[in-house]
């Protein structure tokens, strides 16, 4: 296993606790290698060993992201919740039962939040929340070789109001947040994986919840396989996998909140609300 980290100086590898500083090695580089493992490992002879991790970026270039909804069942009960007085609830019904996934585009790299980066809530937007997100790293080629931690953030009644909404409710700037690396692996972490959220208000916890990678009902490489299907990323792509974390009805964000997200062996990703 690999931990990428994208710093002002570029690329850091850590492997086996030492932080190595390749000399030409970039993230489209390694999203565009057949083989990612192999062209990381490469780039590592020679390397600068470094004393200290610089302060770490959203591990991302030029890839867009994307994102997989109604997955958890815990998502599927929400959506069909907020959407209900439009009429809108059985689409979320149907397509978590359906064999083709929902699938929308989110992010391009502009904006996406990196650790300790700011994300934003929409001034339209009444009812925002945080989406804690196994996020996955796809090649050129579609396959999955690494991961790391999203932020899926969320106007929920912009998108209650009307499905068809749903890119205002998803898409803007500031939208998204990754890190704090990328985590290259021979397969995605297992089922027990544990991904956490913890909200920070004044500094008191207002919010925390736990699920784990095991109840996202889809496989994850049919995930990849229906994003990629009819579609082409000449420098690769992220894919987020959906939430099973969906705070209080009468819960929002605020500006000042400080948003935490744990996988392992990502680590955490930390936000605040601009």
């Amino acid at each position: 296993m690999l931990r990428l980290f994208a710093t002002p100086g570029g690329l850091v590898v850590e492997d086996a606790g030492r932080f190595l500083a390749p000399a030409k090695l970039t993230l489209d580089d390694v999203f565009r290698s057949a083989s990612p493992t192999a062209e990381v490992r490469a780039a590592l002879n020679g390397a600068r060993v470094l004393t200290s991790l610089p302060d770490p970026l959203a591990p991302i270039q030029s890839q867009e992201v994307w994102a997989a909804g109604v997955t958890y069942l815990r998502s599927k009960s929400a959506r069909m919740a907020e959407s209900k007085d439009a009429g809108g609830g059985s689409f979320y019904d149907r397509v978590y039962d359906a064999e083709r996934p929902e699938i929308f585009f989110k992010a391009t790299p502009h904006r996406v939040a990196g650790p300790g980066g700011l994300v934003r809530i929409r001034a339209d937007g009444k009812w925002n929340v945080p989406e804690p997100e196994l996020t996955l790293a796809i090649n050129t080629g579609g396959e999955i070789f690494g991961f790391t931690i999203g932020n899926d953030m969320s106007s929920r009644d912009i998108e209650g109001e009307n499905p068809l909404y749903l890119p205002q409710a998803k898409v803007y700037d500031r939208s998204a947040a990754l890190g704090p690396c990328l985590v290259i692996a021979d397969s995605p972490p297992g089922g027990e994986t544990a991904i956490q959220l913890c909200i920070r208000r004044d500094g008191a916890e207002v919010f925390r919840g736990e699920t784990s990678v095991g109840r996202i009902k889809r496989p994850l490489a049919s995930l990849a396989e229906w994003l990629y299907r009819e579609n082409s990323f000449p420098n690769g792509a992220y894919l987020m996998t959906g939430t099973g974390i969906v705070p209080p009805d009468d819960f929002t964000l605020r500006s000042g909140d400080e948003i935490r997200i744990r996988i392992e062996p990502v680590g955490e990703l930390v936000n605040r609300v601009a």
